[in-house]
């Protein structure tokens, strides 16, 4: 591989690291072809992009977009990786845990996900309960119509409609 190829590897590898908030480390190296078709089948139905890399040109990438990743994600670059870009924090990690009801593999090396670093395999399970951002925007919507519903339901209780009939009186007495 030419000097320029790598360069334009190492390039693209920063774009999609630009243009995609989270990223799994992963080692997929023991699948066979099927399973390896079928593992990307299924990143491309939930949107996550899989790509194959050699371990220096990605460290080069994480080194050319800048940030404090280098260092903490040195250590697993290490042996056959592959990547999971995704906009969604945990699409990854659920299609792993998925994935592994099949199979043994892919092996969780290393997670970015909300601007934190996840190091090893057992860190899966915690991966899979983050809440996504449109879950998390659901939560509070539900934590702000509870209290109106509380009070549109005791209204329209029995004993709310004595309250309703007396602020009808009170509305035509001063009227």
């Amino acid at each position: 591989m030419t000097r320029e190829e790598k360069t334009q590897i190492i390039n693209s590898i920063a774009e999609k690291l630009n243009e995609y908030p989270h990223f799994y480390i992963t080692d997929i190296s023991d699948l066979n072809a099927e399973q390896t078709a079928k593992l990307r089948r299924k990143c491309f139905e939930k949107e996550v992009a899989l790509i194959v890399v050699k371990n220096t040109l990605f460290e080069k990438a994480l080194e050319q977009i800048g940030g404090d990743r280098v260092a903490e994600l040195a250590p697993v670059l290490k042996g056959a990786t592959s990547i999971m870009f995704s906009h969604v924090n945990k699409a990854p990690a659920v299609l792993i845990d998925e994935f592994r009801k099949e199979a043994d593999k892919p092996l969780l090396k290393a997670a970015y996900v909300e601007e934190s670093v996840y190091i090893g395999d057992e860190m899966l399970k915690a991966l899979t309960a983050i809440k996504s951002r449109e879950e998390l925007i659901g939560d509070i919507v539900g934590l702000l119509q509870s209290p109106a519903k509380n009070v549109i339901s005791a209204l329209q209780a029995s004993a709310g409609g004595k309250v309703a009939g007396l602020v009808k009186a009170l509305e035509e007495k001063s009227a």
